[in-house]
């Protein structure tokens, strides 16, 4: 069991600026601007790895030999403060074979970078969904592998952490994979802590498009049960190999949910459904049928 504590100490460091992220930085090691410059080749675009909402991710090789992830925010998105300083929090004070590591941050003036393991395989949906050209097979027992770290992950968030994580975004392009095709959930941007006497928080809607769960878009109130619907969505597009949406298919063929969830009605129309209680669990019930 991990705990977040209630006070930090705070090392001293002249390189902070913002007043905002100086009161929000914990226990985390300091990077040097210059390093990282460094570590990336001048944060080269031939090292660039990935892109995001927030900003781009580059490999570099540190100065103690190791190789690491990048991850350079936009400077000029002050909402990507509050996400910054929510990932450091987070994810610096766990550690968990399928989440990814943070080695440290760089908060020099209008700098904001995060910097962690180097996963040499990049993320699920460059690899397994994205149809371009990669050396990587994913025969089934691979792919239940990935959906078993998943879970893992997941299951260390909500039940083992105190006070426990709701990711909020889990999706494919957050399902980062090592040499070995071990999973780690990554980008901890948009998580939200949950008491354990609390059965929910309300909060803003945030979350990607085609994984959110029905009823937290509709009422914004927070459960775990949230990432246990995008899990869900996840592993319906582990198993077929596709993306959840697609407009570039026929539109009756789009939506890989509605695909999933017409096939359970019509192979299975005599089953009662009293017993499910949302449509998000109704939609998971379907996902066997693959």
């Amino acid at each position: 069991m991990t705990c977040f504590p209630l006070l930090f100490s705070k090392s001293s460091s002249s390189a902070r600026h913002d007043p905002e992220i100086d009161e929000g930085i914990h226990n985390v090691k300091l990077y040097a601007y210059k390093q990282l410059r460094n570590a990336t080749e001048k944060f080269s675009p031939a090292n660039k790895i990935g892109e995001g909402g927030f900003g781009s991710v580059y490999k570099g090789r540190l100065k103690d030999g190791k190789v690491a992830a990048i991850k350079v925010l936009s400077a000029e998105s002050r909402q990507g403060v509050k996400e910054f300083l929510t990932e450091i929090n987070v994810i610096s004070e766990i550690e968990h074979e399928n989440l990814v590591k943070l080695y440290g941050c760089c908060v020099e003036k209008n700098n904001r970078i995060l910097v962690y393991n180097y996963l040499e395989n990049n993320s699920l949906s460059q690899t397994l969904l994205g149809g371009g050209h990669n050396s990587l097979y994913f025969d089934w027992g691979t792919r239940c592998k990935i959906c078993i770290g998943v879970a893992r992950g997941l299951a260390y968030l909500h039940e083992e952490v105190r006070p426990h994580i709701v990711h909020r975004d889990i999706k494919a392009s957050n399902i980062l994979l090592d040499k070995d095709l071990t999973p780690k959930i990554s980008d901890f941007g948009l998580a939200k802590l949950i008491p354990a006497n609390m059965t929910h928080v309300s909060t803003r809607v945030a979350g990607t498009l085609g994984y959110l769960a029905p009823e937290y878009a509709i009422g914004g109130k927070l459960t775990r049960k949230a990432d246990i619907y995008s899990f869900g969505v996840l592993l319906a597009e582990i198993i077929s190999g596709r993306c959840n949406i697609n407009s570039r298919l026929p539109i009756e063929e789009q939506f890989l949910l509605e695909r999933v969830c017409m096939s359970h009605i019509l192979h299975r129309i005599g089953v009662s459904f009293t017993s499910i209680n949302s449509y998000s669990q109704f939609c998971l019930f379907n996902l066997h049928l693959f």
